[in-house]
Order: structure tokens, then sequence, then C-alpha cells
């Protein structure tokens, strides 16, 4: 009985709040104002239900096609990053490998060697 009582005070008080809420001249222009714009949406739905449910589908279909392509865009990006993964130590090992060999070489003159390579790969780019 508890429950009853409770939710019958909660609603009258509503209705009570809101009937001393449009005492107030602009709340009952602007309640006037959108209940006008409710009901001119509403009638326009009801006489336009085609219309009404070919936007929500045409909404959805962007909304999935926007979900697929950035589901494929994360798919990409973890396979990238799968990728440098695997490369990273390869890449730290032969760095290993050069430095290892440029200091077992000192006679060498790394920044003459260094502009061959560059010069070398840059013909190859060109042709």
């Amino acid at each position: 009985m508890g429950k009853n009582l409770f939710f019958k005070g909660m609603f009258y008080g509503a209705i009570a709040g809101g009937a001393l809420s449009l005492l107030d001249k602009k709340t009952r222009q602007d309640m006037r104002v959108n209940a006008k714009k409710a009901y001119e949406q509403v009638s326009y739905a009801v006489r336009h239900p085609k219309e009404i449910t070919e936007n929500v589908k045409e909404t959805a279909e962007k909304i999935r096609n926007t979900i697929e392509q950035v589901s494929e865009d994360i798919s990409y990006i973890t396979g990238k990053v799968d990728e440098l993964r695997v490369l990273t130590p390869q890449v730290k090992e032969i760095v290993k490998e050069t430095k290892s060999t440029f200091s077992n070489h000192e006679d060498l003159d790394l920044e003459e060697l260094l502009k061959e390579v560059v010069v070398e790969d840059d013909v190859q780019f060109e042709k």
C-alpha cells in the first residue's frame, strides 16, 4: 500500500508543479510554441509514415557503413602494428650488425660510404 501512495504522490506533485509553473507568462508561451512544434511533427509523421521509415532506414544504413569502415580501419592499423612488432627486432639486429661492422673497420670512411650509397639509391630511383 505504501508504494501506491508514493507513486500517486509523485504523480500529483508533478501535476501540481507543472500547473504552478504555467502561472509564469513566459513559460506558458514557451509551452505553447513547443506543443505546437510537437503536434506538427507528430501529425507529419502520421501523414507520411513511408518517408519517416525511409529516413530511418537511410540513417541506419549510414551508421552501419560507418561502423564497417571504422572496423576495417582498426583491422588495418592492428595489422600494421603487428608488422612493426615483427620488424622492430629485425631492424635492431641490422643496426647492431652495421655498428659492429663499422666498428671493426675503422679504416673505412663512413661519411664517404654513406654518400656513395645515397647517390646510388638516388640514381636507381630516377630510372
